[in-house]
């Protein structure tokens, strides 16, 4: 059975296992805590459509969450990859360095909202990098608190989920956590808490549980990827700097799903007028090859020991190799103008249906930052009154119509948008054309229950 993906026939898929019996196997095979949003098997894959192991195509909307800014296999990335293949694929940088690391380092110290002169090291996965950026700020500090954000994800690792603001699913019957981790309340007007509760809430914590004098940063995300892609005030940001720079405490901005274009500019970081000391990178940095980093104020950088920082795999040669193809793609590609683009049409689209007479009091709050959107799903139009069913239900559907959709959000009830930056317009209304009818059917099948 055959399909297309931009232009191109996938007839050459060969016959194989179904999408049932694929998922019929990975039950017996892996463990049940690895969840899947949709029970789909991945054939082909190019620029902004899947085509499965049944020959379906499937228009992406998740975007592999937030890595594939410039698309699955996009050309120039697929021949760096290869042609490093053509000299090595692994060497340790720490026992055999080479160029590709050392240029993509350079080139990211240019462009990281941080303060002064920057260094960067590479790693593998978005939480290595939040560990390593928390074990670089309490090495410089000499401290041991963190303090993060209610509704965060900083990772699944023992201290990344300790950080997560989350409970389900994330931190349940993994404990105890890590000491000296912190949350305050992450202000959303949407929800009625205001910068002004939260920065309110570092005095009394500052008073009631920890010296400031112990805290060795503030970790932070500038849009918030699973708590529901709310972003944090310029007014928020500017209150932390002030805060950290009176008590010596650092500023972490986890960038982890908000860096390389996404939001209409090369971080988000950007939109709030304040630099950071050290910012975590991972997801789009390289196109879809496992590659992440910490980039941060040289001396604050420079803070750990010889052999305090690194790991195998850290930095590897095929995920450098992608990731200053994908810096060269953003650029001559346009991509931080193309994100403002595709987030206007998006939004434009789900405006329609929030104005529609068949979906009233269904779409609550649309939020954009760039090309990251989101919209909030509630019943008679009340922030109060999340809906996760109907979020749940408008994701299946909707993968039943050939879109990949991702939800998110700590009341499980966002749709977030986060289609690749190449994206065309044709193909975005195509997906949103999709996603309307899918919604529709939901509401009126659910009106007729």
């Amino acid at each position: 059975m055959g399909t297309t993906i931009s232009g191109e026939t996938t007839a050459d898929i060969p016959e194989g296992p179904t999408n049932a019996a694929l998922q019929k196997r990975r039950e017996a095979a892996v463990p049940r805590g690895l969840g899947i949003s949709l029970p789909v098997f991945a054939a082909k894959a190019k620029g902004s459509e899947i085509t499965d192991v049944e020959g379906k195509r499937y228009i992406d909307f998740g975007g592999g969450i937030a890595v594939l800014n410039t698309g699955h296999l996009h050309p120039k990335v697929k021949a760096a990859v290869q042609a490093q293949l053509e000299n090595f694929s692994h060497t340790c940088i720490q026992v055999t360095p080479y160029e590709s690391y050392i240029r993509l380092a350079e080139r990211l110290n240019e462009i990281a909202p941080v303060r002064g002169p920057a260094k960067t090291i590479f790693l593998t996965t978005g939480a290595e990098a939040v560990e390593n950026a928390v074990k670089i700020a309490r090495a410089h500090t000499g401290r041991p608190g963190v303090i993060a954000f209610s509704g965060a994800f900083h990772g699944r690792t023992l201290l990344g989920m300790a950080l997560t603001g989350k409970v389900v699913p994330y931190k349940v019957g993994f404990g105890p956590m890590p000491a000296d981790i912190y949350h305050l309340p992450f202000p959303v007007a949407y929800h009625g808490k205001e910068v002004a509760d939260t920065l309110e809430a570092i005095e009394t914590l500052f008073k009631s549980d920890i010296d400031p004098n112990r805290i060795a940063a503030f970790i932070i995300e500038p849009v918030q990827g699973e708590g529901g892609f709310y972003q944090a005030q310029p007014e928020l940001m500017q209150g932390l700097r002030s805060i950290a720079d009176k008590y010596g405490i650092l500023l972490i901005a986890d960038e982890v799903q908000t860096g390389f274009a996404r939001t209409g500019k090369m971080f988000a970081m950007e939109h709030t007028g304040v630099k950071a000391d050290l910012v975590t990178m991972a997801k789009s940095l390289a196109g879809g090859f496992p590659l992440s980093a910490v980039s941060g104020t040289a001396s604050i950088m420079d803070a750990p020991g010889v052999g305090g920082l690194g790991g195998t795999y850290g930095g590897s040669p095929l995920g450098c190799a992608a990731a200053n193809a994908v810096l060269d793609v953003i650029e001559e590609e346009g991509l931080i103008e193309r994100a403002n683009t595709i987030g206007d049409l998006i939004v434009a689209r789900i405006k329609e249906l929030q104005n529609s007479n068949s979906l009233k009091g269904i779409i609550g709050d649309i939020r954009q930052v760039g090309g990251m959107v989101a919209m909030e799903l509630v019943a008679e139009g009340n922030a109060d009154k999340p809906d996760p069913d109907l979020t749940r239900a408008l994701v299946a559907r909707a993968a039943e119509k050939g879109l990949v959709l991702l939800s998110c959000g700590v009341r499980a009830n966002v749709i977030r948008f986060l289609c690749p930056l190449t994206t065309s317009d044709a193909l975005v209304n195509e997906g949103m054309d999709k996603m309307a009818e899918a919604l529709r059917e939901c509401v009126a099948e659910r009106a007729q229950a």
